[in-house]
């Protein structure tokens, strides 16, 4: 369903697959056992994601006008899917990035996205410091706070947990900068630990994990941190409109861990069905198993049908994209979740030992897919904020926007999506 209409000799997708089939073999960065000794350790898959910079997916991760290859959205879905399929630890470490630098490309000021775009062409990691301790998902109960200092700021608070927060410099930060918060109290900072005072920003312990061990989940603590006036990321004060923005893109891209992670397991059901036998028969020619086979091919088909209707619909209806990211982020992780617990039933014990060549990693693929959900707003979040606009949504509430492009075109397969135009994007769908 998704193609790759790369027109130079660049990366691609198809470029992609196969340099991960040659990474997969013994000895190489993705090799299935160097990335079980990683998730073992709890270390970084270092190797990995050195590999991923080599070939040049940090280019994805910048918009094109910007000097990176980032055009599409549902071909970005479509590399982050592979890696997803091939481990979840590495597709969520290493494309952080992209949600770590949306905030820049989403305020569309050129001179920070400028400056953030040759770092992360050079591979500089970006992070998101959304959340805080005893926060949750309330991002107007932050309390790192901002203050002015001179012409510039300082930032006093933690950010935590935050992925990739100690392994790179970089990290756009929601900051208080209105002692009573609200909607127009927090703003977005783009920090680089390299220009700040030594003991002003300090690493806070990476935290242990049921799935994702390898990931830097960890966080910052800062001590009157300061920042020059450019590290302000969009208008003062509208921060928290610009990260509810970029999330409705984050959101979209955050389920192609789970369309990943959902080929891994049918790739191992697939292999399952083929090798084991029962009662003198194929395991495949018996109708309990062709029954839930069925129903978990069933719900990977669906869910690739919301993740690129909604990676197009990004292109084409920015405007609508407040309650199609949400309906995309809260159902299809869920949609994929049962169909790991599908795959593991029928997979029995290969689905829970360790050692059972080609299947070990079963058990880690569903630990690791546990986390998804949460991320850039949790499965409740999402219909908490669906619930509140149904009302709004009820057939014949409101006319159909003036010049509303018809989804009957746009997902035909020799469409070619409109520019991806973030400042399109809405609070709410109008």
């Amino acid at each position: 369903m998704l193609r790759d209409t790369a027109a130079d000799a660049g990366p691609t997708v198809a470029g992609l697959d196969a340099a991960l089939a040659e990474w997969a073999r013994p000895g190489g960065p993705f090799d299935p056992a160097l990335l079980a000794a990683h998730e073992e350790r709890e270390s970084f898959p270092a190797e990995a994601c050195a590999a991923l910079d080599a070939w040049g997916l940090p280019e994805f991760y910048v918009p094109a006008r910007h000097g990176g290859r980032q055009e599409r959205l549902d071909v970005f879905v479509a590399l982050l899917r592979r890696i997803a399929a091939r481990d979840l630890t590495v597709a969520v470490a290493h494309g952080k990035t992209f949600l770590g630098g949306v905030c820049v490309w989403a305020a569309d000021e050129d001179g920070p996205a400028h400056l953030l775009a040759r770092q992360v062409l050079a591979g500089e990691p970006v992070a998101w410091g959304l959340t805080e301790p005893g926060g949750g998902s309330d991002l107007l109960a932050g309390a790192l706070t901002a203050t002015r200092h001179g012409s510039g700021w300082r930032l006093s608070g933690r950010k935590w947990p935050v992925n990739n927060a100690t392994r790179g410099n970089l990290m756009c930060v929601l900051a208080r900068t209105e002692p009573g918060g609200g909607a127009r109290g927090f703003t977005v900072f783009l920090l680089d630990r390299r220009a700040t005072l030594a003991g002003t920003v300090r690493p806070l312990p990476k935290m242990p994990t049921h799935g994702i061990r390898g990931a830097d989940i960890s966080g910052l603590e800062f001590d009157d941190a300061r920042l020059p006036a450019h590290a302000v990321v969009g208008p003062v004060g509208g921060g928290l409109e610009l990260v509810l923005k970029s999330l409705q893109l984050t959101r979209i891209v955050c389920v192609s861990l789970s369309l990943g992670a959902g080929d891994h397991a049918l790739g191992l059901l697939r292999r399952f069905l083929g090798e084991r036998r029962l009662y003198g028969r194929g395991l495949a020619d018996l109708p309990h198993a062709r029954d839930v086979a069925g129903r978990a091919v069933a719900r990977q088909f669906l869910a690739e049908s919301v993740a690129h209707t909604a990676a197009l619909a990004a292109h084409h209806v920015p405007e609508q994209l407040s309650v199609v990211s949400a309906v995309t982020k809260a159902f299809v992780p869920s949609l994929i979740a049962g169909q790991l617990r599908l795959v593991g039933d029928l997979l029995g014990a290969r689905g829970f030992l360790t050692d059972v060549e080609g299947y070990g990693g079963f058990a880690k693929l569903e630990r690791d897919h546990q986390v998804v959900p949460l991320f850039d707003g949790s499965t409740w979040v999402n219909r908490a904020g669906l619930a509140a606009v149904l009302p709004l949504l009820r057939p014949g509430r409101r006319p159909a926007p003036a010049g509303a492009d018809s989804p009957a075109r746009w997902l035909r397969e020799d469409s070619e999506p409109d520019p991806l135009d973030t400042r399109r994007l809405r609070l709410m769908a109008p």
